[in-house]
């Protein structure tokens, strides 16, 4: 007989006769002649719950299933007497796949602090709330592949190995295949790629060129900083969504962004209803606002410098001032998006001195048409700008920069061989993640945080 998921089983149009379960136990109530056993496969967020009666096979060995055992349960689906669920199984047997010792399973209480189980990632999937937050995570995933498919882009898997700093910032993890000690004769020429080598920090600049030849792309994937922050918003390994287009302008990419943060909350709240009210019943009670004004209402638009405007002029005192020139802080964007305008905010037109070297100049000849959209609770979510498509002015901020010319000579290509107006930006798909549950840790929406100092599992 092949399992059925619970899921499938609790919304049954009508009863069953035969079918199996295979899950794991919350729990075991036991009176004279039968058992309750409530039972969690991961499907959903709710339990099915099996009656054990002292005819079915296995009840002599009940008293080897703890909380945290697995089993496999067969028997019939009917309609239950009790309250709050509408089927259980009348199991005809009952089989132990896998034991938890009592004694030393960590899940025993009902509740436990999000520190504690950050201590034990590798089990903290068997709760109510983590298995709700890694349904939501992959909601959101497929979300965003089926948004961009829908709209004609092309899934492109941008390298993770590169020789190149997008953002020029340095905070890049090198990778070697030498041995520890000093460098030999030949130095990094002897390394693997005889040169050194780096984990992305962006897919960005190996998408370019696809968005120059196939219109519209996309990459999803695992990206990489060596920044030693140790903040709730900050882990060394993280995921991004990144987006190019050409023929496309600072406008266009605005109106992307929106739509696609729209979209994706739309469809978490369509289909992840239940595990999504756990959140808003334990962790953010005002969530289900929050998320429905993001879906239903227009993102506000203003330039940076109206931006630094409304900070200086804000009755709350900042720990860092808000100067024009600088960059906008995580408790500005917060400020703007929570209690000045209630909404997401997209910031546009920045001060070029602060920002990276592709970004497309404006005719001021002091800001970049780059756009960062600030949510609620999280701030800035999505980063991005109109690409400099101009050779001429590309080559001079690279330079202007410090950076490597030699370094960019392809990419420098593609502003020498049809150049066309681009743009594109970057999502931190944790920071979705916990834009979409009220989450506060970046920890505790991605599988086995990697954060500075920290390295386990």
């Amino acid at each position: 007989m092949k399992r059925t998921k619970i899921a499938m089983l609790l919304s049954a149009s009508a009863p069953m006769e035969q079918v199996l379960v295979k899950g794991w136990v919350r729990t075991r109530r036991d009176a004279k002649d039968f058992s309750f056993l409530e039972i969690n496969d991961g499907s959903c967020l709710a339990n099915i719950q099996a009656v054990v009666e002292a005819s079915a096979k296995g009840f002599d060995r009940l008293g080897d299933i703890g909380t945290g055992a697995s089993v496999a349960v067969t028997g019939a689906l009917v309609a239950s007497p009790g309250k709050g669920q509408a089927w259980e199984i009348k199991a005809s047997g009952v089989e132990l796949l896998g034991a938890a010792d009592q004694e030393t399973f960590p899940l025993q209480k009902k509740r436990h602090s999000d520190e504690f189980l950050r201590s034990i990632a590798h089990l903290r999937p068997r709760t109510n709330k983590y298995s709700a937050m890694f349904r939501i995570r992959a909601q959101l995933a497929q979300a965003i592949h089926r948004f961009f498919q829908e709209r004609g882009f092309f899934c492109i898997h941008a390298p993770i190995l590169t020789a190149s700093d997008c953002e020029g910032a340095g905070e890049m993890f090198r990778v070697t295949a030498l041995s520890p000690g000093p460098l030999g004769p030949e130095g990094m020429k002897a390394d693997f790629f005889g040169k050194e080598a780096f984990l992305t920090v962006s897919g960005q600049l190996s998408l370019e060129p696809f968005a120059l030849a196939l219109g519209d792309v996309y990459s999803f994937g695992p990206t990489f900083r060596a920044e030693p922050s140790d903040t709730a918003r900050h882990t060394a390994e993280f995921w991004m969504v990144e987006p190019e287009s050409a023929f496309a302008d600072l406008a266009d990419n605005m109106d992307l962004a929106e739509d696609l943060l729209k979209y994706c909350i739309q469809d978490v709240m369509d289909h992840r209803p239940d595990d999504l009210e756990l959140f808003a019943k334990w962790v953010d009670t005002s969530l289900m606002t929050t998320l429905s004004k993001l879906a239903s209402e227009p993102f506000l638009r203003i330039p940076y410098g109206e931006a630094v405007e409304i900070l200086r002029r804000a009755p709350k005192t900042f720990e860092y001032e808000a100067v024009f020139g600088k960059d906008i802080q995580t408790e500005h964007e917060r400020y703007l998006a929570e209690e000045h305008f209630k909404k997401p905010v997209i910031v546009y037109d920045y001060p070029k001195n602060i920002k990276a070297f592709y970004m497309r100049q404006n005719d001021d000849g002091l800001t970049v048409a780059a756009m960062d959209v600030l949510v609620p609770r999280i701030g800035e979510i999505v980063g991005g700008s109109a690409r400099e498509e101009r050779l001429d002015r590309l080559e001079a901020r690279v330079t202007e920069m410090g950076l490597n010319m030699e370094c960019y000579q392809w990419y420098l290509d593609t502003r020498r061989f049809g150049t066309a107006p681009h743009a594109g930006f970057g999502m931190g798909f944790e920071r979705l993640v916990m834009l979409a549950t009220g989450a506060t840790n970046i920890r505790d929406v991605i599988a086995f945080p990697r954060t500075y100092k920290h390295l386990e599992f």
